[in-house]
C-alpha cells in the first residue's frame, strides 16, 4: 500500500508514565471517593488498594507481552497472536465495548462538574447546550490526535502534571478537617467483605485503574519499549495508588457528622469533592475542584480517545474488523480512519444511556474481561514461541499469571449478576454471529475446527461466570450459593479454566513481523 505509513517512536519514559497516570486520574478522583464509600463505608481505602494491586499483578504480565511484542492495540492481539482469530475476535469485541464508552463518560463527568459554575450545561442530564459542549470537547482532543503522537504525547504530560495539583491540594486541606472518628461511625466496614469487593468493580475504582495498560496499546510508538513499557506501568499505579487513597481517606475523615445520619449507604453529594469544601466553608478550595474537575476528565478523554483508535487499528490488524482501520498516514503514523471511528462512538456513549456509575461498571467488567486472556497469552506464549525475545520477562510466570487470572475473574464476578449477565450474554452472541459468518475469517492457516478447539475454553468460562453471578452474593445475584463459597468456586473455576486456556493454545503462534510496528532488530520476534 503506497501511502501506508509507519507509527513513529516519538513516546519517552515520562511520556508513557504519564499517558497511564493521565489514563488512571480521570473523572474517578470526582466521583469514585464518594461511590466507594456508599458500598464500603470507611472501609473503602481497602478496596483502592486492591484494585491497585490487582492491576499491577495484570500489568506486570502485559509488560512482559508489551516489550516482546510492542504493538499499537497489544491488547487484542495477543490473544490472536496465541489462541488465533476466533478468540482475538471475542476480546476485541470486549475492549471494543470497554474502551469506546471512556472518552464519553470523561466528557459527562466533565459537564457535570462544570454544570455548578454554569447550570444551562444540565446537571445529572444534559441540556442541548451541555450536550454541545461536551461533543466540541471530544472534538477539541480528536484536533490534538489527528495531527500527531508527539503533539498528543506532549500536550498530555503538561495536562497531566497540572492535573496532579489539584487533587494533591484537596488531600492536604481536607487532611486539615480530619476526623477520626468517622471510620467508626455505623462501623468501619458497615456492609463487610462484600462491600469492599464489590466497591473495586461497581463504583469506579477498577475502571480508573484499567489506565494502567494503556502504555501496552502505544507500545509502537514508545523510544526502547522493552523498557519503557514495564517501567511506565509500575510508575503509573503507583504514584496513582498513592493519590487515591489518600484521597478516599481524607474525604471519609472531612465529611461533616450531619451528612452521616443515614448511614454511608445515604451520603448524597453531586459533585462530591466540590459540594464537600463548600459545606467545611472552604469556597476558594470548591472553585479549584470546579475548574480541575474540567481538566482531569477532559485529559483522559484525550487519552482513550487515542486508544481507542490504537485498540480498533489493533481489532483490524487480527484480520476480523474492517480492513480499513488499519491505514495509517504516511506522514504522522497516526491510525485517522480509526481515530475517525474513536470519535463518532465517543460522541454516541454521551446519548441519554444510564447514569455515569452504571457505565462505568459496564466498562470496567468488559475491560476486565479483556484482562484475563493477558495471563493465559502470556503462559501459552511461553511454550510456544520459547525463543521470542523478552527484553522484560516476568519472574514466577508460572505463579503470577493464573493468579492474575483468577483475580480478574473475582474482579468480574463482584460486579455482580445485573451487569455481568447481559455483558457476558453479548459475548456469547458474538461468538454465534462468528460462527454464522466464519468463512469471512482472515486467512491465517488456522482452520474453522482449529478455532473452535482453542476458544472452547473460554466459552465455557464466559457461560460458568454468568451461572456463578445468578446463584452468587453480588449484584442482583440469587444468593443460592452463600458467601465466601462463591467466590472460592469462582477461584477453583477459574484456575481449571487457566490451565485449560493455556494447554488449547496454537502450536505455532500466529505472529507478525509488519515493518510499521517491529521496532528494532534487537526485539523483533523470532520463532523458533
Amino acid at each position: 500500500m503506497a501511502n501506508q505509513g509507519t507509527f513513529k517512536r516519538k513516546l519517552n519514559l515520562v511520556d508513557m508514565t504519564f499517558i497511564g497516570v493521565g489514563s488512571i486520574v480521570g473523572s474517578g478522583w470526582l466521583f469514585a471517593s464518594l461511590l466507594a464509600s456508599q458500598v464500603a463505608g470507611p472501609a473503602a481505602w481497602i478496596s483502592w488498594v486492591i484494585g491497585a494491586v490487582a492491576s499491577y499483578i495484570l500489568g506486570m504480565v502485559f509488560a512482559e507481552l508489551g516489550a516482546a511484542l510492542p504493538r499499537a492495540g497489544g491488547l487484542v492481539r495477543y490473544p490472536a497472536y496465541s489462541h488465533g482469530p476466533l478468540t482475538g475476535y471475542l476480546v476485541s469485541f470486549m475492549a471494543f465495548v470497554a474502551y469506546s464508552c471512556v472518552a464519553g463518560l470523561e466528557a459527562e463527568g466533565m459537564r457535570t462538574y462544570a454544570s455548578a459554575w454554569w447550570p444551562a450545561l444540565g446537571t445529572q442530564n444534559p441540556t442541548v447546550l451541555g450536550w454541545f459542549v461536551q461533543a466540541a470537547t471530544l472534538v477539541l482532543f480528536f484536533l490534538l490526535n489527528y495531527w500527531s503522537v508527539n503533539i498528543f504525547g506532549k500536550s498530555n504530560t503538561v495536562i497531566t502534571l497540572v492535573k496532579f495539583v489539584v487533587p494533591t491540594l484537596a488531600i492536604v486541606v481536607f487532611l486539615t478537617q480530619f476526623k477520626p472518628a468517622n471510620f467508626s461511625l455505623h462501623g468501619f466496614a458497615p456492609f463487610g467483605l462484600n462491600g469492599i469487593e464489590a466497591a473495586v468493580s461497581t463504583t469506579g475504582i477498577i475502571f480508573a485503574f484499567q489506565g494502567f495498560q494503556q502504555p501496552v496499546l502505544f507500545a509502537s510508538e514508545a523510544k526502547k519499549p522493552s523498557r519503557t513499557v514495564p517501567l511506565s506501568i509500575l510508575f503509573s499505579l503507583l504514584v496513582t495508588m498513592v493519590i487515591y487513597v489518600l484521597l478516599q481517606v481524607s474525604f471519609v475523615g472531612a465529611l461533616p457528622a450531619s451528612l452521616l445520619h443515614h448511614g454511608w449507604g445515604g451520603v448524597k453529594l453531586d459533585s462530591p469533592f466540590a459540594n464537600l469544601a463548600t459545606l467545611l466553608g472552604l469556597g476558594w478550595l470548591a472553585s479549584v475542584i470546579l475548574t480541575d474537575a474540567v481538566l482531569s476528565p477532559s485529559g483522559t478523554a484525550n487519552i482513550y480517545l487515542s486508544a481507542t483508535a490504537r485498540l480498533i487499528f489493533g481489532w483490524s490488524k487480527n484480520g476480523t474488523f474492517f480492513r480499513v482501520f488499519t491505514k495509517l498516514d504516511s506522514k504522522t503514523g497516526v491510525p485517522r480512519a480509526a481515530l475517525w471511528f474513536s470519535l463518532i462512538l465517543a460522541i454516541f456513549w454521551t446519548l441519554p444511556f444510564p447514569s455515569w456509575d452504571k457505565l462505568v461498571a459496564v466498562a470496567s467488567s468488559s475491560g476486565v474481561l479483556c484482562f484475563v486472556m493477558g495471563p493465559v497469552a502470556a503462559a501459552a506464549l511461553r511454550r510456544s514461541a520459547p525463543h521470542l525475545e523478552r527484553p522484560f520477562r516476568l519472574r514466577g510466570m508460572s505463579v503470577v499469571a493464573p493468579i492474575a487470572f483468577v483475580i480478574a475473574s473475582l474482579i468480574v464476578y463482584w460486579t455482580g449478576w445485573q451487569t455481568d449477565s447481559w455483558l457476558i450474554g453479548s459475548l456469547l452472541v458474538m461468538f454465534i454471529l462468528y460462527c454464522v459468518f466464519h468463512k469471512k475469517a482472515p486467512d491465517v492457516g488456522v482452520s474453522f475446527s482449529e478455532q473452535i478447539k482453542t476458544t472452547g475454553w473460554l466459552i465455557l468460562y464466559s457461560i460458568a461466570m454468568i451461572v456463578l453471578s445468578y446463584v452468587g452474593t453480588f449484584g442482583g445475584g440469587k444468593a443460592i450459593v452463600p458467601a465466601p463459597w462463591d467466590q472460592v468456586i469462582v477461584a477453583v473455576v477459574s484456575l481449571v479454566t487457566y490451565y485449560w486456556g493455556v494447554k488449547s493454545a496454537l502450536r505455532t503462534p500466529i505472529l507478525d513481523t509488519e515493518p510499521s510496528e517491529v521496532p528494532d532488530a534487537s526485539v523483533s520476534p523470532q520463532v523458533g
